[in-house]
């Protein structure tokens, strides 16, 4: 499976995703370019929320799945 495949397989189990689980559980270096493919290929509706951690804040990238979405 390509990280692209594995990052949507992820968002879609309803789990969110920061860029450090991205990289610890695919390998991706690049999960913004990663969501951003993804938005120009499916209709989803990514929803970025900035957290924030010890003064440094990071995205969670999450989808709001409809039934019918992935049918």
């Amino acid at each position: 499976m390509t990280q692209e495949e594995l990052i949507l397989t992820h968002l879609k189990s309803g789990r969110s995703i920061t860029p450090l689980e991205a990289l610890e559980l695919y390998g991706c270096f690049r999960l913004a370019s990663r969501i951003s493919d993804l938005k120009k290929k499916y209709p989803l509706k990514i929803e970025k929320t900035m957290v924030g951690n010890n003064g440094k804040k990071f995205a969670s990238y999450s989808i709001g799945i409809k039934e019918d979405l992935f049918a």
